[in-house]
């Protein structure tokens, strides 16, 4: 499958071998980045697929990188490439919720299942937190309709089945939510 994936290494030898291998085997590479800085930018740009962050590099580390990279949600995933495996380094990886750590030298029989499986990992996470969203977008609606129902059974002196179906039918009649509707009625109320 063809990854859209920005590499940051401040090592031009080693962002060439990288850029090698993942247009080898098929991913497109969209840009390098010799710092961290630049490897934001880029992600804030193209939003890609994937990351590969190198973790030392000047002007902005790749861990500090990384973490407004996420913040930001300009990028799928991250995987760092170090040459560092100390506790440390991976705790802090750990810490800033990259998907993988890959330690250099890079092989391309490592490299390849990683960016695979830290593509498909990114994907999970995000159809989670949208799933999430939805969900909460859902129960703030229910939560502003019952509210609306109140207020109008209240106002009314009507039953909360009559309060719903106006709520619905003005929801029918205007073309739009019924959180829309509830919206207003609570606005009003």
């Amino acid at each position: 499958m063809g990854y859209r994936i920005v590499i940051a290494d401040d090592e031009p030898i080693t962002r060439m071998d990288i850029r090698e291998i993942l247009e080898g085997a098929g991913y497109e590479v969209l840009g390098e980045a010799s710092d961290g800085f630049d490897a934001v930018e880029m992600c804030r740009k193209h939003k890609p697929d994937l990351v590969l962050m190198d973790i030392k590099m000047p002007l902005l580390d790749g861990l500090k990188a990384s973490r407004m990279i996420r913040d930001e949600d300009t990028a799928g995933g991250i995987l760092l490439l170090t040459a560092y495996s100390g506790k440390e380094f991976v705790d802090q990886a750990k810490e800033v919720g990259v998907m993988g750590y890959v330690v250099k030298p890079i092989k391309e029989a490592s490299l390849l299942p990683m960016v695979e499986i830290a593509v498909a990992k990114g994907a999970e996470i995000a159809q989670i937190e949208s799933d999430k969203q939805k969900a909460q977008g859902q129960l703030e609606g229910r939560k502003l309709v019952e509210r609306a129902k109140g207020i109008m059974m209240k106002t009314y002196k009507i039953s909360e089945e009559m309060a719903y179906n106006r709520i619905r039918k003005l929801s029918m009649d205007k073309r739009c939510s019924m959180k829309e509707i509830a919206k207003v009625i609570v606005l009003n109320g």
